[in-house]
């Protein structure tokens, strides 16, 4: 072991503490506060580590999980973009892309350039590992609507034709099974 490796290492953990800060527009499901990205991240892990079987492909779930871990890494610069906020897409992601050149880069490079490559891998949603992320990524903010009786749908004045054509192909592509429990829960909900 080196110490400029671990010196590198620790100011990247360092870095990332600022994660806890980036606040989200989604509540808890107690509604006593708003969620952070660094809670976001590790839930969304959790999802990955319980709900693997109903990915709609064979994954490696602990390449989910590191997705997942580091997905949301880039909102430390960019904050978060939700998806009821209108941003452009193309703006988004030349933000996020230097914020993940960025953030990893403070790294070790081998160790960085893979955290990178897991990174891309999710933005770009396609192989098995990364459309069960993302699918994820949409399913955990969609139950937390739905259990919230609203939340962040209310807020924003979302439509139930808005809900199933932001969240239903990302889940459905990744998830189909979830997508299915989505549907019934979305149209119940839009249906009150």
């Amino acid at each position: 072991m080196t110490l400029a490796r671990l010196e590198q290492q620790l100011g990247f953990l360092r870095e990332i503490d600022q994660l806890k800060s980036v606040v989200r527009q989604s509540p808890l499901l107690d509604r006593s506060r708003k969620e952070n990205s660094a809670e976001h991240s590790w839930h969304l892990a959790m999802y990955a580590l319980l709900l693997n079987e109903y990915a709609a492909g064979p994954v490696d779930t602990n390449r989910v999980m590191q997705m997942l871990l580091l997905h949301d890494i880039v909102e430390i610069d960019v904050g978060d973009f939700p998806i009821h906020g209108g941003s452009s897409a193309l703006v988004q992601a030349e933000q996020e892309a230097r914020a993940a050149a960025r953030l990893f880069g403070m790294l070790p490079q081998l160790q960085g350039d893979q955290f990178l490559r897991l990174w891309q891998e999710f933005e770009e949603g396609e192989t098995e590992d990364a459309r069960f992320a993302k699918a994820l990524d949409r399913f955990q903010p969609l139950l937390t609507n739905v259990f919230t009786g609203g939340g962040t749908w209310t807020e924003n004045g979302v439509s139930l034709e808005q809900v199933f054509s932001r969240y239903g192909p990302v889940i459905k592509k990744g998830a189909p099974q979830l997508w299915s429990v989505c549907e019934q829960w979305v149209t119940r909900h839009f249906s009150q």
